[in-house]
């Protein structure tokens, strides 16, 4: 098990584990017993700055995805986070975004990975 990714507009399932919402505002029409959450962790979101700046553009992903990076080495949120799967068997970090492959949570699980957390595709 491990962690995961999912959109916080799907159903919540019990196969979720802890359910964590990693975006730093509210999505857009989903009420608080919608999304189900076990935590809210904005700090582990892109800064305001590169959020806005990128406004996923799909074409300076690549760049984003650098500096959401940098982001990350530098935010202790995130080192807890990593933390947070040796607590749960299943950690689903959930997003607002569209497209489930151009988005922060695809560059935050990867960085989990890469910091010793055990993730799933």
């Amino acid at each position: 098990m491990g962690f995961v990714i999912k959109r916080v507009y799907e159903p919540a399932e019990a196969s979720d584990g802890y359910r964590v919402l990693v975006d730093r505002l509210w999505p857009r029409g989903v009420s608080k017993e919608h999304a189900e959450l076990d935590l809210w962790d904005k700090e582990v979101a892109p800064s305001p700055d590169l959020r806005t700046e990128w406004h996923h553009h799909l074409e300076r992903f690549d760049e984003f995805a650098a500096r959401y990076r940098a982001e990350l080495d530098e935010n202790d949120a995130a080192k807890s986070l990593v933390g947070l799967g040796g607590e749960h068997d299943r950690v689903t970090l959930l997003y607002g975004a569209r497209d489930r492959e151009v988005n922060h949570a695809v560059v935050l699980l990867e960085w989990l990975g890469e910091h010793g957390a055990s993730v799933e595709p």
